[in-house]
């Protein structure tokens, strides 16, 4: 679907939303790190940005979240209240989360499943997390800004630009020297078909809906202004 579903109500409504697409967004992030299957696309794209300038790995990321919000906001992207929170929040959540519980140890065959599991649990988490924030209305992050306009503009689905989307990040990332591992390409290749399904099940649920542009009736010509 190339619509961004949104939730029903007010802000009495939307902003818990918001705040629980992000703590989701967040588990997400931990599940994914807890895999140890490799970094996330634009994890790897912020270690190679590390590896060649005197910015440190947070200091890279904050620089790409800042450039391609630039750039979504040309595109007319709207910002607003989630995307504050989603800057102030994620990484608070996600440092909140790996508090609680360190990595499991055990055997190979054990990391291997346990890490397999989370890497699912995760994508499913950053899938449903995205939905629910950014059909909270109240702005998105960065990347899923550029994510959202971009499909906007174009005529492809949601989930083929945040795949592209994802897929460029990680070609610079490797380029620049960062390294990914066997989640890293699950993730480039799996986030966009799990947020556009998040998105279908929102717009289906009785939080959601729809809103889709009034197309002009067939015979209508365009009026013409002299000026």
């Amino acid at each position: 679907m190339r619509e961004t579903p949104h939730v029903r109500g007010g802000l009495l409504v939307r902003v818990p939303v918001l705040l629980l697409g992000l703590a989701l967004f967040a588990a997400g992030i931990v599940a994914a790190l807890e895999s140890r299957l490799g970094l996330s696309p634009w994890d790897v794209l912020h270690q190679g940005i590390s590896r060649h300038t005197p910015l440190t790995f947070g200091e890279a990321n904050i620089a790409v979240s800042v450039a391609v919000l630039a750039g979504a906001w040309l595109l007319g992207a709207r910002i607003g209240l989630g995307t504050v929170a989603n800057a102030v929040l994620v990484g608070s959540l996600v440092q909140l989360f790996s508090s609680l519980g360190g990595r499991r140890q055990g055997s190979p065959t054990i990391r291997s499943a346990f890490g397999s599991a989370c890497s699912r649990r995760g994508l499913a988490l950053l899938g449903v997390g995205t939905a629910l924030y950014l059909g909270a209305g109240l702005g998105a992050g960065p990347r899923d800004s550029l994510m959202v306009v971009g499909a906007r503009r174009t005529r492809f689905r949601i989930g083929v630009v945040r795949g592209a989307l994802e897929l460029s990040a990680l070609a610079s990332g490797f380029v620049l020297g960062g390294t990914f591992g066997v989640g890293t390409i699950a993730f480039a290749l799996g986030i966009g078909p799990s947020v556009e399904v998040s998105f279908w099940l929102l717009a289906h649920s009785r939080l959601g809906r729809v809103e889709r542009p009034v197309e002009p009736a067939h015979d209508q010509r365009p009026e013409l202004v002299c000026r």
